[in-house]
C-alpha cells in the first residue's frame, strides 16, 4: 500500500491546500494530512480547530484521506504512519528551494521515504495562509482564497480577537 503524508500548520487551510490534498490522493492509496505547530509561527487557531477545519473541508475524499496531528520530527511522524512519500506542495521558486533543502535532508534521515513535490494549479499559485490572514484582518475579501466555510471562520475569527485594521 502506498501512503502519503502531507505535513502543514494548515492555519487556515487554503483553495491551494485543497489542490495539493486532492491530486496528492491520486498518487497513493492513503493520504495523511498531518496537521502540525510551527514554533516560528502565531497561529490564528488551535490545533484542535485546524484538525476540525481541515477534517470537515477534505470528508468528501472519504477513507483515502486521514487527518492526523503530529508535534515532532517529519520523518519519525511518516515512519510511524507507514508511509513511503511525503507530498509538498510548492508554489513559486522561493518555495523551492526552501523544500529541496528540506527533502535532502529528510532523504539524510530516511531514504526509504520518497518526496513528491506538487505545483499548486496556476490559479492557486499565490495563495499563502499567511497573506490570506493579513487580507482578512485588514478587511478584505478572502473568499477566492478558501473554502466558503473556513472564510467564514476567518473573518468570525478576526472580529472574535479584535484583530481589524484600519479600514
Amino acid at each position: 500500500m502506498r501512503i502519503g503524508v502531507y505535513p502543514g500548520t494548515f492555519d487556515p487551510v487554503t483553495l491551494g491546500h485543497m489542490d495539493i490534498i486532492e491530486r496528492g490522493t491520486r498518487l497513493v492509496d492513503k493520504l495523511v494530512i498531518g496537521v502540525t505547530t510551527n514554533p516560528s509561527k502565531s497561529p490564528m487557531f488551535s490545533l484542535e480547530e485546524r484538525l476540525k477545519m481541515v477534517r470537515r473541508e477534505t470528508a468528501d475524499l472519504g477513507n483515502a484521506v486521514e487527518v492526523v496531528a503530529f508535534n515532532a520530527l517529519l520523518m519519525k511522524f511518516a515512519q510511524k504512519q507507514r508511509a513511503n512519500v511525503i507530498v509538498r506542495g510548492l508554489r513559486a521558486v522561493a518555495d523551492f528551494e526552501y523544500e529541496y533543502q528540506m527533502a535532502g535532508m529528510n532523504q539524510q534521515l530516511n531514504d526509504n521515504i520518497e518526496t513528491v513535490f506538487l505545483m499548486a494549479d496556476v490559479s492557486l499559485q499565490p495563495i499563502a495562509s499567511r497573506l490570506v490572514k493579513e487580507i482578512a484582518v485588514y478587511g478584505g475579501d478572502i473568499h477566492k482564497f478558501v473554502p466558503p466555510r473556513v472564510c467564514e471562520e476567518v473573518v468570525a475569527r478576526v472580529v472574535e480577537i479584535g484583530l481589524k485594521g484600519d479600514q
